[in-house]
C-alpha cells in the first residue's frame, strides 16, 4: 500500500514539475499552474487593477525585467514592455507570425484566413492587394477627400440636432467612423437608422470589452466555452459572426449581381471581384471567404479605435478650453465661416496634428497591440523565446515612459511640436504600430480623424455638459473606452435672421 502510494506521489510529482517548469533562459515572471498556466492570477489580478496592461507593468517593476515570460494555458507567452524591447519586436523578421489558436480563428469564422490574423504568403499577397487598392483608389488624395466631407456634414447636421443640450459624442461618432470605412469596403453608406448597424455597433462593443489582446478565458481554456458558453464569450463571438457573414456576404452578392469591369476601381469589393477573376490561373486565394475576411478585419481594427480616440479627444476639449481655443484660431486662419476643413491641408494645421497624437499617446487605446507569433526561436533583452511562443506588444509601456516624455501623465500636444511649429517626436508614437504589420488602414484612419476633430471644432464650441464631474479612468478590453459623459455643442458662427 505505501508503496502505491509513493509512485502515486511520484507520478504527481513528476507531472506537476514538467507542466511548471520554465524552459530554458525563459523571461521571469509569476509561477504557473499546470494546465491552466498563469491565467487565473491574471484574470484575478486584471480585474484588481482596472486591466490586463496594468498588471504587466507591475510585473515589469516586480520582476525587474521589460520581457515578462508567462504560460496562459498551454501556450507560452512573452510580454515586451518598454521601447527597445517593442521596437525590437516590430522590426524583427523572426516576430512576424500570428498565432494560430482557438480564440483567432473563432474570430475569423473557424477559418486562417483575412490579413489581421494570417502570416506568410497569404498574409503578404492580400495587404499586398488592399494597399495597392487603397493607391490606386486616392486614399489621401481627392477622393478621399470628398468622401470624408460627405460623412462629415452629415456628422455635423447630427449634432445640430441636439439643440445645444448635453449628450454622449459616442453616441454618433461610431456610425459616421462606419461609414467611412462602409463607403471604401462597399461604395455606400449605412442609414443610421438602420438596426443593422445599431446591432453591429453594439455587438462590436461587448465583443470589446468580453476579452483580451490575450484571446481570454475562452482562448486559454477553450474546453469552458462547452460548460458556460455565455460566460466565456464564445456566445458572443458566434453572433457576431453570424451578423457580419449575412452583412457582408449580401453587399457581395449585389456587387456580384452588377459587376462589370470599368467598376473596379469603385471599392474594395468590385476590386476583389476582379481580382477573383485575373488570378483564377495564379492563386487560390482569392475566394469569397478571404474577402469577408479581409472586411471583417477592415471593420474591426478601423471602427472602434478610431471612433474611440475622436470621443476621447472631444471629451479632453471640453477639459482643456485653452486647447481648444488654440486650435479654433488655427482654423480660422485658413477657413471662413461655412467652410469645412480639408484632409488635402492637413498639413497647415500642425497643432490639431499634434493634439490628435497627443490623444493617442495619453489614452493609448490599444495599450496592447495584437499578438506575434515567434517563427524561430530567439533572444530578445537577454532571454530566449521559444519558436511559437506568443508575443504581446505593451504599448503603454512607451507612450507613458517618464524618461522619455519627462511629464507623460500631462496632457500637452507642444510636445510634438518644435520652435517652428514642426511635428517632431514621432519615433516614440505608435498608435497604428510600426513595421511589415504597421496598421493597414493607417491612412484611411488618419483622414478620418483629422476631417471629423477639426471639422466639429470649426463649427463648434465644446463645453461640458451640467455640473456633473466627468470620471476620467477608461473602461478596459482589447480597446480602452470612456464611460458616458456629456458634453454641449455650441454653434462658433450665428448668422443674422
Amino acid at each position: 500500500m505505501m508503496e502505491m502510494f509513493l509512485v502515486l506521489l511520484l507520478i504527481i510529482y513528476g507531472y506537476w514539475y514538467f507542466f511548471t517548469r520554465r524552459p530554458s533562459k525563459y523571461p521571469p515572471g509569476p509561477k504557473w499552474l499546470p494546465i491552466v498556466g498563469n491565467t487565473p492570477f491574471l484574470r484575478k489580478t486584471a480585474r484588481m487593477l482596472g486591466g490586463q496592461h496594468l498588471v504587466f507593468e507591475k510585473w515589469m517593476k516586480d520582476y525587474k525585467s521589460p520581457v515578462i515570460g508567462l504560460k496562459l494555458g498551454r501556450e507560452y507567452c512573452v510580454v515586451a514592455l518598454t521601447y527597445p524591447m517593442v521596437r525590437a519586436i516590430h522590426t524583427g523578421d523572426e516576430y512576424d507570425g500570428r498565432p494560430d489558436n482557438f480564440f483567432l480563428r473563432l474570430r475569423t469564422m473557424g477559418t486562417r484566413l483575412g490579413i489581421t490574423c494570417t502570416d506568410g504568403p497569404l498574409w503578404t499577397e492580400q495587404r499586398s492587394f488592399v494597399t495597392k487598392h487603397l493607391r490606386e483608389a486616392g486614399y489621401g488624395r481627392r477622393p478621399m477627400e470628398i468622401q470624408m466631407q460627405n460623412e462629415l456634414n452629415e456628422l455635423l447636421d447630427v449634432i445640430d440636432q441636439a439643440k445645444e443640450q448635453p449628450i454622449w459624442p459616442g453616441t454618433f461618432l461610431a456610425p459616421s467612423v462606419i461609414n467611412a470605412l462602409w463607403t471604401f469596403v462597399a461604395g455606400e453608406r449605412i442609414p443610421r437608422n438602420d438596426e443593422r448597424l445599431n446591432r453591429l455597433l453594439n455587438l462590436l462593443n461587448l465583443r470589446s470589452k468580453a476579452f483580451d489582446m490575450s484571446g481570454g478565458v475562452l482562448n486559454q481554456m477553450a474546453w469552458l466555452r462547452h460548460i458556460a458558453p455565455e460566460k466565456t464569450g464564445y456566445n458572443l463571438i458566434r453572433r457576431f459572426n453570424q451578423e457580419l457573414h449575412e452583412f457582408f456576404m449580401a453587399s457581395i452578392k449585389s456587387h456580384k449581381a452588377d459587376y462589370n469591369e470599368s467598376k473596379a476601381t469603385d471599392d474594395l469589393i468590385y476590386a476583389y471581384l476582379k481580382a477573383m477573376q485575373d488570378n483564377k490561373a495564379k492563386s487560390l486565394n482569392f475566394t469569397d471567404i478571404q474577402l469577408t475576411m479581409i472586411i471583417l478585419d477592415i471593420f474591426i481594427a478601423g471602427s472602434q479605435t478610431t471612433a474611440i480616440t475622436l470621443d476621447l479627444a472631444l471629451r479632453t476639449m471640453a477639459l482643456y478650453p485653452n486647447i481648444q481655443s488654440r486650435i479654433q484660431k488655427e482654423l480660422d486662419a485658413v477657413y471662413e465661416e461655412g467652410q469645412t476643413p480639408s484632409v488635402l491641408e492637413k498639413s497647415k494645421f500642425s497643432y490639431i496634428e499634434a493634439t490628435i497624437m497627443e490623444v493617442q499617446r495619453f489614452f493609448h487605446i490599444t495599450p496592447i497591440t495584437g499578438p506575434r507569433r515567434v517563427l524561430r526561436e530567439t533572444t530578445l533583452g537577454g532571454y530566449t523565446i521559444p519558436k511559437n511562443a506568443t508575443v504581446l506588444i505593451h504599448l503603454r509601456s512607451v507612450h507613458m515612459d517618464k524618461d522619455h516624455w519627462g511629464d507623460p501623465e500631462v496632457f500637452r500636444p507642444e510636445r510634438f511640436l518644435n520652435d517652428n511649429m514642426e511635428i517632431v517626436n514621432t519615433e516614440w508614437l505608435m498608435p497604428f504600430g510600426q513595421g511589415k504589420r504597421r496598421c493597414l488602414g493607417e491612412q484611411l484612419a488618419r483622414g478620418c480623424l483629422f476631417t471629423f476633430f477639426a471639422g466639429i471644432l470649426q463649427r463648434f464650441e465644446v463645453r461640458m455638459g451640467g455640473d456633473e464631474k466627468i470620471d476620467e479612468n477608461l473602461l478596459p478590453g482589447i480597446t480602452l473606452s470612456p464611460k458616458p459623459y456629456q458634453v454641449v455643442f455650441s454653434k462658433r458662427f450665428r448668422r443674422e435672421e
